[in-house]
């Protein structure tokens, strides 16, 4: 791996800073003077110091996030922030989102650079769980829930797979679903005659979003966290 993009991905500042960091004499390579970006290392047998701190190379990083709402599931636009831009210092050129949140939805969204774990979780075939939690603008009933149940009619090609339902009031559901269509829980709660009024992802897979994150708000995840998501690899 070149020199300079190893001590980018461990997120010590743009590949251009790091260039002049470099050329500048502050990065050693097994303590030798490193002066050339274009230097390639060993990320797994060399010992590199940047300023005089030994540098730990993580391949893959997996942040929870917190999505609060009008920020777009994007790594980068022209015109509302991103959820790459809520993380801060933490940012790697490399990060995506797993999957998308609504702009005006909120919750569990993962960030990540695996891509074959954001694969796993997104693949039809695999039938990952998405859970949800819904406020409603009528109340609703056990037609809808049945309905919700027995998949219904969005616009497809077909039917969607069966959802679980679970009554919290008469106005506020979870509901779990293992597709991702564009505007799925809207459309299946319009579909019954209802509509969505607030809507907050809790789960993904293994993965729930943790009470104490506050909106905006992002943490690495838990060793735990990251062996039971791999199991999906």
């Amino acid at each position: 791996m070149r020199l300079d993009k190893f001590l980018c991905d461990c997120n010590l500042g743009t590949r251009s800073q790091i260039k002049k960091d470099i050329k500048a004499g502050l990065v050693t390579v097994n303590d030798q003077a490193a002066r050339r970006p274009e230097q390639h290392i060993d990320e797994k047998e060399d010992t590199v110091c940047y300023k005089g701190q030994i540098c730990t190379y993580e391949p893959y990083v997996y942040y929870m996030l917190h999505k609060p709402a009008g920020v777009v599931s994007a790594t980068e636009d022209q015109h509302d922030q991103t959820v790459l831009d809520l993380l801060g210092e933490d940012r790697r050129n490399d990060l995506f989102p797993v999957g998308r949140l609504d702009k005006d939805t909120e919750g569990l969204l993962l960030i990540t650079n695996d891509g074959v774990l954001a694969h796993e979780l997104l693949s039809p075939s695999k039938h990952v769980e998405k859970e949800y939690e819904c406020h409603l603008e009528k109340t609703f009933d056990e037609e809808q829930k049945v309905r919700l149940e027995q998949g219904v009619d969005i616009g497809e090609k077909s039917l969607t797979k069966p959802a679980v339902v679970r009554v919290l009031d008469d106005k506020k559901i979870i509901l779990t679903i293992t597709e991702g269509k564009f505007h799925q829980v809207k459309r299946m709660l319009h579909t019954v005659g209802n509509e969505v009024t607030y809507l907050k992802r809790i789960r993904m897979g293994t993965l729930m979003l943790d009470s104490e994150l506050p909106r905006g708000g992002y943490r690495r995840l838990t060793e735990e966290e990251k062996e039971r998501l791999g199991e999906n690899k």
